[in-house]
């Protein structure tokens, strides 16, 4: 058994506005990091493969920093300490993107900063769901605040690149950083007490073909993500649109998003996880084909972003209700970190770094069909793995 103590707040429930406060601020700077970074990047005469690669390096990180910090904090028994230390050394480390603008610089920049951002978020979806307790239901409502902060970044800062050049990028990243280790400040520790009966181990749960299946899944649809995450701003700048109006693009897209949060609580019910996935990778498919093909009319692309609902909203709300479902107690952080370093790392960087190098080679057509054809790799897994219902917790993790 797994018990927890009472939650730190003043009325004892869980502390929803310093919660939502931090997936604000994280969400926020996401909202600058991923339509903005390649811009930037650019205007340093950086060319795709480069690019690429950098954008890879911060998501390569997720293959090991999550694991390394879930683990710290699982034996512990507390993330906060945790998820504030990270965060301030992630300031401290992305302000050298201000000593200098070279390639291998920015290598070790985006390296270092990403090893301890990255460790972040984790770490705090877990503290969340512990807060949370039974009324798991309630974690879409927290969640949307992440993304209301991707929206209000992507779109102010579009007019702001349009008046002041890509140098305010950094500027606006690094202050956003500063306001997530202000925010995480004041989000106390959930406590939890683990009886000695409790087991620290993974491998009876990775045994299981339902979680290796979701795995599985959760890598193929980020890296199908990668030439999107990476190139789709070039790619619409090369279409002639401007800064603001990519802004709006990206913000369209969380925007499409948020209503996948609200709605959350009466899909995953009604339809089941199974169903849900399965619709998802289907809508993503579509999706890369519009932009790969139709990037040059609006209504496509509209259309596209919207399509942002399922290919990371209603994706990531069922596959993250899942790893709650599969990894409880002492587990819990390893389990959030497994999801975070197979999909967003594992995934994301190898769809990145490819993506970059098939950019030059193949086109935006080609490679965003690549990257269709991922993302259907994907649902043949789900439809022939992913049962929930087979799921057989081990004895020895049961919360």
């Amino acid at each position: 058994m797994l018990e927890s103590s009472t939650v730190a707040t003043a009325t004892g429930g869980a502390p929803y506005a310093r919660l939502s406060a931090f997936y604000l601020f994280y969400f926020a700077s996401i909202g600058v990091l991923v339509p903005f970074w390649s811009l930037y990047l650019q205007s340093l005469g950086l060319g795709a493969p480069e690019i690429g690669a950098l954008v890879a390096t911060v998501m390569a990180t997720k293959l090991v920093a999550p694991y390394v910090w879930g683990t710290l904090a699982d034996r512990r028994g507390a993330r906060m300490p945790v998820i504030r230390l990270a965060s301030l050394a992630a300031l401290v480390c992305f302000s050298g993107v201000f000593l200098g603008s070279g390639f291998a610089w920015l290598v070790l920049v985006m390296l270092s900063f990403s090893f301890f951002w990255n460790a972040t978020l984790p770490q705090f979806e877990a503290v969340t769901f512990s807060h949370l307790g039974r009324n798991s239901h309630r974690y879409a409502n927290i969640r949307v605040w992440g993304s209301v902060g991707f929206v209000l970044s992507s779109v102010a800062l579009g007019p702001l690149l349009e008046r002041y050049g890509p140098g305010v990028v950094p500027m606006a990243v690094a202050g956003l950083f500063a306001c997530i280790w202000v925010s995480a400040q004041g989000v106390p520790e959930r406590t939890l007490v683990h009886s000695v009966a409790g087991s620290e181990r993974l491998s009876p749960l990775l045994r299981q073909p339902v979680v290796l299946s979701l795995f599985a899944v959760c890598f193929l649809i980020q890296a199908s993500h990668g030439p999107y995450y990476g190139f789709f701003s070039i790619y619409l700048e090369d279409q002639g649109l401007s800064r603001t109006v990519i802004g709006v693009l990206w913000a369209l897209g969380v925007v499409a998003e948020v209503l996948v949060f609200l709605l959350m609580h009466r899909l995953l019910p009604r339809f089941g996880a199974r169903l849900l996935m399965l619709a998802t990778l289907a809508l993503t498919v579509l999706r890369w084909l519009l932009i790969g093909w139709g990037a040059s009319s609006m209504v496509a692309l509209v259309v596209a972003q919207c399509l942002h609902a399922f290919s990371f909203g209603l994706y990531h709300l069922v596959a993250i209700s899942l790893v709650n479902r599969f990894f409880r107690g002492r587990v819990q952080g390893r389990g959030q970190a497994l999801y975070s370093s197979l999909s967003f790392g594992a995934g994301g960087s190898l769809g990145a770094l490819l993506g970059g190098q098939a950019w030059d080679s193949l086109g935006p057509h080609f490679t965003f069909t690549v990257a269709a054809l991922v993302a259907a790799l994907g649902w043949v897994i789900a439809w022939l793995g992913l049962h929930p219902e087979r799921f057989r917790a081990p004895v020895e993790t049961v919360a």
